[in-house]
Order: C-alpha cells, then sequence, then structure tokens
C-alpha cells in the first residue's frame, strides 16, 4: 500500500474560525489512506481542533507570526521550514495576508503545486488592512492555482483582471450538511438548556471582530425588543471583541435576553433552537455559518456586504448595512409573520455543490495530479446591491 499524499495547508491558528472549520470538514471526508492533510500555523499555542487533527494522523507545525518589521525572520523561518520538508504533494495556503511570501519559498524549495485560497472580501481596518493589500497584491502571479470561496473574494485579493482572464477557481465553502438537518427534539432540548422557552430566539454565529459587525446587531436587537418583549439573542463565538460588545449589551439593559456562549463544537444543536439567524456583517468571502443555518431550515437575514453566491436557498433576505437598525427589527418581524413551516434544507444545499463530501473527492482528485481544479472558473464579480 503507497503512502497518502501530504497536503500542507497554511493558516493562523487551529482554533475555531471560518476558514479552520471549513478545511477541517474537508479533512473529515477526505479518504485519508489517498490524502492526509498536515497544518503550518502562526502560532505556538495549541488551537481547538489540535488534538482532533493528530488523532486522524495530521501533523502541526509552526513559525512565527508575521509583524511585518520581522519580514527576514519570518522569511528565514519558511526557509529552514521547508527546507527540512519538502515532502509535500501541495501547499494550500489559506492565509493570503502572507501568502505571496510563503509560497513561493515552498516552490523553490520543491513543492511541486502552491495554491492561494481567497477566503474574505474585505481587510481589517486602518494601517493593518492596508499593509494586508501591499503584501498580498503580488500573490495572483506567485501561486500556481488561484481559489477564491466567492466572486467578490476573487475580486477582492486576485483584481478584476485576473478573474476575466479565467485564472480564478470559485470553490464552493462546503459543509457537512449531514449534521445540520432540522431536529424538533434537539430544538426543545436546547432551548430548555439555554432557558428559551417561549422565546423567539435570534442567532448569531462569528468571531467576536470588526468584520462581523456585532455592535449593529447589538442595536437590531434592542430595536426588535421594543417590538416583542419575548424576543432572546444567542450569540456563538469567541474574539478580540467579546468584552466591548458584552459592555454595550449591559448598557442598553439587555443583559438578560443575551447569551453568550462561546466557540462550540457541536454549533449544529444551536441552530436548532434559533428562529431566525442574523449575519449584517461590513465583508465577508462566502460564510459558512450562513450555509449551515439554511441547511438547519433557518430564515437568515443578512448584510448586502455578502455575496449572493450566499443565498443558496429562499431562506436568505438581503438588507442594506447603511439602513438604520429599526429598519433591520421590522423585517425581522415579517420574516417571522411570514415564515412557512420549518423544513430539512440539506438536500437544497447539497444540490448547490456544498456538501462536504462531494467536494472531497474532487478535492482528492485535484491534489493526486492530472485533473482541473474541483470548481468553476470565476466568470464575473457579484457587485453588492444587485
Amino acid at each position: 500500500m503507497t503512502d497518502p499524499l501530504r497536503v500542507l495547508n497554511v493558516l493562523g491558528t487551529t482554533n475555531l474560525g471560518g476558514a479552520e472549520s471549513r478545511v477541517m470538514e474537508l479533512y473529515r471526508a477526505l479518504d485519508r489512506d489517498k490524502v492526509q492533510f498536515d497544518f503550518l500555523v502562526h502560532t505556538l499555542k495549541e488551537g481547538q481542533y489540535s488534538a482532533e487533527i493528530r488523532r486522524m494522523g495530521g501533523r502541526i507545525y509552526n513559525v512565527p507570526r508575521f509583524k511585518v518589521f520581522n519580514l527576514f525572520a519570518y522569511k528565514k523561518a519558511l526557509r529552514a521550514f521547508f527546507g527540512a520538508h519538502h515532502e509535500f504533494a501541495a501547499v494550500h495556503g489559506h492565509m493570503t495576508s502572507t501568502a505571496a511570501i510563503y509560497l513561493p519559498i515552498a516552490k523553490k524549495a520543491g513543492i511541486p503545486v502552491t495554491i492561494a485560497h481567497a477566503r474574505s472580501a474585505g481587510v481589517d481596518r486602518g494601517v493593518k488592512g492596508l499593509v494586508t493589500r501591499v503584501i498580498r497584491w503580488p500573490l495572483k502571479y506567485r501561486a500556481d492555482y488561484c481559489f477564491a470561496c466567492s466572486a467578490e473574494a476573487a475580486e477582492a485579493v486576485y483584481g478584476t483582471r485576473w478573474i476575466r482572464k479565467g485564472k480564478v477557481w470559485t470553490i464552493p465553502n462546503a459543509i457537512d450538511t449531514r449534521r445540520f438537518g432540522y431536529d424538533p427534539a434537539v430544538r426543545r432540548q436546547v432551548r430548555s438548556e439555554l432557558g428559551l422557552d417561549g422565546k423567539f430566539v435570534v442567532g448569531h454565529v462569528g468571531r467576536f471582530g470588526f468584520m462581523k459587525n456585532h455592535s449593529f446587531l447589538i442595536d437590531v436587537f434592542a430595536e426588535l425588543c421594543r417590538l416583542r418583549d419575548d424576543a432572546a439573542l444567542v450569540l456563538i463565538g469567541k474574539g478580540e471583541l467579546e468584552e466591548q460588545i458584552r459592555a454595550k449589551v449591559r448598557a442598553q439593559n439587555l443583559s438578560d435576553k443575551v447569551r453568550f456562549i462561546g466557540n462550540r463544537f457541536d454549533v449544529e444543536r444551536y441552530y436548532q433552537a434559533f428562529d431566525c439567524f442574523v449575519f449584517p456583517s461590513t465583508f465577508e468571502g462566502l460564510p459558512g455559518s450562513v450555509a449551515e443555518a439554511q441547511a438547519s431550515g433557518l430564515r437568515c437575514l443578512v448584510s448586502d456586504q455578502v455575496t449572493r453566491e450566499a443565498a443558496l436557498t429562499e431562506l436568505v433576505t438581503y438588507k442594506g448595512i447603511g439602513e438604520p437598525a429599526a429598519d433591520w427589527a421590522a423585517e425581522i418581524m415579517r420574516g417571522a409573520q411570514r415564515a412557512p413551516e420549518r423544513r430539512d434544507m440539506r438536500e437544497a444545499i447539497a444540490a448547490k455543490g456544498f456538501d462536504v463530501r462531494l467536494q472531497a473527492a474532487k478535492m482528492e482528485a485535484f491534489y493526486a495530479g492530472g485533473v482541473k481544479p474541483p470548481g468553476a472558473i470565476t466568470r464575473a464579480c457579484v457587485k453588492k446591491g444587485e
């Protein structure tokens, strides 16, 4: 029996997060006798997925976090790593902020295939965002393959000209649809655990950071509470802005209506407990949580800054991020009034190519070589507001 191909995934951490969760869903679905994942992360800390990765046979390697001023030390660490480890069939870079640095180093060390994978359509505010744009500008010239989770992410990272040349491949942000089927029994159990019996529950899943726009979400929820007394909000995730959001909840006297429940490996249980999913992000690639919510049969109210490619079913309604919070609350109410009986939407999600088992088979063939990338050529950019 031959050894499996080893593919190195480059990420910031192995913690729960959007990109990390999508990679782990794929990893679980792969035939690991054929393809095995390893991970290069930019931290020495153990992540929530670290133990699972090792159980499945993956190896985790570490390099320093890039801080601009340590550019030479960063490159030195990468050269040392790839000089000692050139056994990989491919390097798959999900961390595009510095992929223009590490992918050429991997290629020079003898890695046959290098992949850049754009997973976001924006950058952080201020100097950090500006530096990210500058550093990743040459990325499209330095990767063998340019992948993106959506047309907007492709445009943000590689530019419109690269798309028009047919050099970017859109890869579905596939999920394990089996996990997310609607289950009334689980709904009752979770709502009881959280003390939400008889409540109208708004849910959100996402890291507490600028892009997820939690501050506006709290404003929307405050307006919703003026419209109905039974409203409750469940927030799943962790992040650098969590304490700021907690303070805002306290300041608006909403503490008894808002549940902060941290990161969850069993997030599929909590989708069952929600009555609607609200996602007011300032930018995204293609959020896996919106696909998960739809698979769970939830109505979703989503920012107009999120690609239309996220609307895999008729359950998604888009709302302008510049519209007043009261208008968002009114839309939640309208959605609740016209909501049909909740249904299992897993087949609909799979039909759009977002089932991870289908994607895993395509990725295995791609990594093995001799076949085209496992997605569609990105033909056009999805414009906001269309």
